[in-house]
């Protein structure tokens, strides 16, 4: 994964709204939810919830998936995992060397 779509999946996992509906949405029985069971859920307007969910489909971290009138949300975890495994390598990266043992002097 690219230093850009690492940047691009943490924008969209840098406010806490956007943690608590993949939450939302993780803990489903079926795995999906719409917006209006995400709003139930969430003391805010379904117009911000909508602008939050915009911001985790444009990333790739949910997909929607038409259900008559209504969008359901999907997370995708592979995606996640995706990220998990470069942030840690990114992280791994940026941990010092260890230091080099020096014989003490005699």
């Amino acid at each position: 994964m690219r230093d850009d779509d690492i940047a691009i999946l943490l924008r969209a996992l840098g406010h806490p709204v956007r943690l608590n509906i993949l939450r939302i949405l993780a803990t489903q029985q079926q795995g999906q939810c719409c917006c209006a069971d995400v709003t139930e859920s969430l003391p805010l307007a379904q117009s911000t919830v909508s602008q939050h969910i915009k911001v985790l489909l444009d990333a790739g971290l949910i997909t929607r998936q038409p259900r008559g009138t209504r969008n359901c949300y999907i997370v995708q975890h592979d995606r996640l995992a995706e990220l998990g495994a470069a942030y840690s390598g990114m992280l791994a990266g940026l941990t010092p060397a260890s230091p080099k043992l020096e014989a003490e002097p005699a």
